[in-house]
């Protein structure tokens, strides 16, 4: 006699049981058929969720971590359009003689910006508007295709590559190949033909100056002209704290890629290769580890002649990266004998595939909260030798406001960095804690 358990039911009648719902005995209750084709794994599997869809549905319950990385994004549009608010090249200028755009030469000059860095920035407002037109667009077009949401995302990030790709083929012409025209103060010049009665009209940005304009009143406090002031070297402090969001930026994000890289390098290998490699790799991170990190720094950056941001940069790289490495072990051990490893291996991959394609992207989780704070912390450590007067003298930096407002004793110029600095380094770990938690599967709700 065969059993009336659900195994021995056929099928065809599962859905029929599980979706109909209970029959109403009221005098005015209807019936409703089931739906077809409608069932909670089914639901399931249209919704399609990703683990990044999972990561970031909980970081959006964090409120700080969703503030702070608002806040950021203020900091990054602030620092791509410092040009647009603050320069002294005027957007057009036209006198007897014709009709000029200086405004636009100048965001390529390598004589008016001197540091890689502007030139990074100033492609990116240059190239945002239409990358962005053109990758809406794009994207619109995947979506209409109707294709399911891994093979759209798949797509997305394959083109977003070949993008990527161009804009830095773009930065490294524009490199290359440099413009330099000579320097004219046009602010100057403008009073000067209006004081012999031509004819000059100019369109300036909202603060007429750079960042390396000089001929102020030293040590001026707040003004409607200076609005955070004027400091030692007569320069315009609200304008070099603008400017300066680009230097602590980049240094934090490249400083903490150098070591993020090689500390994934070290701890994949250590953790999947195990025997005396992991040991002869520990060892090495012992060793960097009983380094104190900004001791080691001042004395390298002793030895160069004249110490730029990519200098302090790539020092920074060189030292932080055992976190890292330690991290990205521990994942491997834990990952290295899992099922998927194993058949990974059965089916006769290559080992270096296996590293990066399937063990790397599960293992990622607790290196991008390292990486966040790790970008707090180069921001802290430029800033500090900024401060102590090891940094690049010819980049706008936080840490030299600072020096200067400690050596002068003037507030507003201890104020206007410490609070920038403070900002910046509390957002980047409100942003760090929300990104743990939401990686946190014991948090998730």
């Amino acid at each position: 006699m065969r059993s009336s358990t659900p195994e021995s039911l056929s099928t065809d009648q599962l859905p029929a049981m599980t979706n109909t719902p209970p029959a109403d005995t009221g005098p005015d209750s209807t019936v409703q058929p089931p739906e077809a084709g409608v069932s909670t794994f089914a639901q399931q599997a249209s919704e399609d969720l990703t683990y990044g869809d999972i990561v970031w549905t909980q970081f959006q319950r964090n409120k700080m971590a969703v503030a702070s990385l608002w806040a950021l994004c203020g900091l990054i549009l602030l620092a791509i359009c410092a040009p647009v608010i603050a320069s002294s090249q005027p957007f057009v200028w036209e006198t007897s003689s014709g009709r000029t755009y200086p405004w636009f030469g100048s965001l390529f000059d390598r004589l008016f910006f001197e540091n890689p860095v502007d030139i990074f920035f100033n492609l990116i407002l240059v190239l945002a508007l239409p990358i962005g037109l053109l990758g809406w667009l794009r994207v619109r077009s995947i979506r209409a295709m109707n294709l399911p949401k891994r093979t759209r995302r798949s797509r997305m990030r394959s083109e977003a590559r070949l993008v990527v790709l161009g804009f830095l083929g773009c930065f490294l012409l524009v490199l290359l190949f440099p413009t330099q025209n000579p320097y004219v103060n046009y602010r100057k010049l403008q009073e000067r033909m209006e004081a012999n009665g031509e004819q000059v009209e100019a369109v300036f940005p909202p603060i007429a100056y750079a960042f390396r304009d000089t001929g102020f009143r030293n040590l001026e406090g707040p003004s409607r002209s200076h609005i955070l002031g004027i400091d030692n070297s007569g320069r315009d402090v609200a304008v070099r704290m603008l400017y300066g969001i680009r230097v602590s930026l980049t240094i934090g994000v490249v400083a903490v890629g150098i070591y993020v890289t090689i500390g994934i390098l070290l701890g994949a290998t250590a953790g999947f290769f195990g025997g005396w490699i992991d040991i002869g790799i520990q060892r090495l991170i012992e060793i960097f580890m009983a380094l104190p990190v900004i001791f080691v720094v001042i004395t390298l950056i002793a030895f160069v002649d004249r110490a730029t941001i990519f200098h302090i940069m790539v020092l920074i790289g060189l030292v932080r990266w055992t976190g890292v490495a330690r991290l990205t072990r521990g994942e491997f051990l834990r990952l290295r004998n899992q099922d998927f490893v194993t058949a990974s291996l059965a089916l006769g991959f290559r080992r270096r595939s296996i590293i990066f394609r399937h063990i790397l992207p599960n293992a990622l989780g607790p290196v991008l909260v390292a990486a966040a704070f790790g970008v707090a912390s180069a921001i802290l450590l430029e800033s500090t030798l900024s401060f102590l007067g090891l940094g690049d003298i010819s980049a706008p930096s936080w840490g030299q406001t600072l020096r200067e407002g400690y050596s002068s004793g003037k507030w507003h110029l201890i104020l206007s960095p410490g609070f920038a600095i403070f900002f910046t380094v509390s957002a980047l770990n409100l942003m760090g804690e929300g990104l743990r938690d939401a990686l946190d599967p014991k948090l998730r709700q």
